[in-house]
Formats: C-alpha cells, structure tokens, sequence
C-alpha cells in the first residue's frame, strides 16, 4: 500500500502560524499567503478516522485547482498556485463563520433529518411527498456553523446568521449570489462528464481589501455529492440507491456500522480493503469528473518532495 500524508511539520521561511484541521493544514505565512497541504485524512461525522487513504489529498487538491480555475471569472476566490500534487499556496484571508451548503436534491443529511419528519431544514420549508434523492423544487442554501477540530457544524438558518450579526446582512447576499452562481456552474460542468451535482459547500472568506473570494475546496468529493445521470431517473423510479462519487459511501458504512460521530461509539475497523476501495472511489470520481486518467504522485519520500517543490516556487518569485 502506497505511503500517506498523515500530520505534516515543515519549516517554510516566515511562518506565523500552523492550523492543523481535518483533512488540511494551512500555514500562515509573513507575506500574508498560505499554504494549504492536503493530507490523506479522512473525516466523517466531523470525526478524523484512524487510517488514512491513499491518494485522496491528491485528488482534493487537484479536483480543487481544476474547479477554482474553470470558476474564477464568475466568483473571485484565493488560489495563486499549485506548486506541488498535495499543495495549494493562496492569498491569507478571514474565513467567515458559516458554510454555504446548498442542495439541488433531498440527499445525506437532509434526507435523514426528513425521514425523522422535519419540513423546515435552516428556515426553509421543504414540500412533503419527497422521497430520498427526489430533486428539489429549486436548490436550496442550508448554511452549518464553521466548527472547529473536534466538534460538530450545526445547522443554522439565514434569520438567525443576521440575527446574531454573524455574517452582514450586504456579505450574506453576495455569499448567497455567490454560491447561486458556483453551484450552476458546477452542475452545468458535471452535466457535461454525466454526472449529476446533488449537493455541495463552499466557504468563502474577506481579503485584506475587503474583497470576498471563495477559500478551500469546491466540487470535491469531500465537499460535493454526485449521482451518476444515466441510471439516475431509473433507479428513483425503482426504489433503487444511487450510486454516487461521493465521501457518503464512507458515512453509510459507518452508520451501518453502528457510528455516526456520537459519545461512546467506537469507529468500525478500517481494513486494508476498505482503504484501497475508498481510495479507488476517490480515483473514480477524479477521472469522471475531471476527464483524465489519474497520475498518482511519487510517494517514496513524500515530505522532502513536497518541501523542495514549495521551496523551488518561493524562489522563483525571489
């Protein structure tokens, strides 16, 4: 089994500070940009799991640059390079404390909280009759709070983000046009490699001349839900699960498993086949998506490779 990236500790000229999250670790650096290095950690139910997955940093990393690309000309957001296959170095910004989810269909956590009969999910009304995976009247945004390491996002209305002055009232509309926009384009972009963008999240954050940008990931596996189009239709009109490129593969194997991130359950064992079949999902959704074969990284000495390429794009800007 290839070499992971489990916890990373480089030594980049004039960093301030390091924050490590769940899959990411960002160093803060004195010039004001970051680099975010995406470890092959694998979170589920806001919980880092034991074992890590080869290759998914990878593939969240270059997914991520692909999508930042093909959208900067319609929303703004902080990517300046890609130096390296686990690496993006971008603008430091203030991330908001929110996380725009919006949904097209009744899928993973909204379907769950509709099975237990609740037709408003974060002040928005959902119509009864819907079943798992039924398409939505019209996308929806259901914002989360920003958690830190360790503890739950929660569900949060857009009421109660102005009510509580966490995000204004002029940011929170040019976030909600903002992920409107991202979310079109990214369903107009799997609709073309026959895929279906069910869900998804973005996180946006203020540049030191008060610009918004989107910050992270979009239209990853970790952070997007896809369904295949093809056998889409049949498989609602059947009864059928859609098979999806997606991480809740891995979070209905671990409810059927008995966990779902609560006190005193105890996370299944990850097996030497269930990591290799994870990380050949992953590979699966990079090239559906993407369109290209996957090229995975060398991995024989992965801290030194990630350390000299960062390093050669620093001085060449020097």
């Amino acid at each position: 089994m290839s070499k992971t990236i489990n916890r990373t500790d480089f030594n980049f000229e004039g960093i301030k500070n390091i924050y490590r999250g769940k899959v990411r670790e960002v160093y803060t650096l004195e010039n004001d940009v970051l680099v975010m290095v995406a470890t092959d950690r694998l979170s589920c139910f806001d919980v880092v799991l034991p074992k890590q997955i080869p290759f998914k940093g990878q593939i969240l990393n270059q997914i991520a640059c692909v999508m930042l690309g093909k959208t900067a000309e319609i929303v703004p957001n902080w990517l300046i390079n890609s130096p390296d296959e686990n690496v993006s170095i971008g603008e430091s910004c203030e991330p908001f404390k929110v996380e725009m989810v919006i949904r097209g269909y009744l899928a993973g956590h909204a379907a769950r909280e509709y099975k237990l009969g609740k037709r408003i999910l974060c002040g928005v009304s959902l119509p009864d009759g819907l079943k798992e995976n039924d398409i939505l009247p019209k996308p929806i945004i259901t914002p989360t709070t920003k958690a830190d390491l360790g503890s739950h996002d929660e569900d949060i209305s857009r009421e109660n983000i102005l009510k509580d002055n966490i995000v204004s009232k002029q940011d929170y509309e040019q976030l909600e046009e903002y992920t409107h926009l991202l979310f079109e384009q990214g369903s107009q972009w799997a609709d073309s490699r026959g895929l279906i963008l069910v869900d998804t999240k973005y996180e946006f954050g203020k540049t030191k001349d008060g610009k918004i940008v989107v910050i992270d990931e979009i239209h990853t596996p970790d952070s997007s839900r896809y369904f295949y189009k093809k056998d889409y239709k049949e498989n609602q009109d059947k009864g059928i699960k859609q098979k999806q490129l997606s991480k809740e593969f891995v979070r209905q194997w671990l409810i059927e498993n008995g966990f779902e991130g609560k006190q005193g359950q105890v996370i299944p064992e990850l097996t030497d086949d269930k990591i290799k079949e994870i990380s050949d999902r992953y590979i699966e959704l990079y090239e559906t998506i993407i369109g290209e074969s996957f090229v995975p990284a060398d991995t024989s000495d992965i801290d030194n490779r990630i350390e000299k390429n960062v390093k050669s794009f620093f001085a060449d800007k020097i």
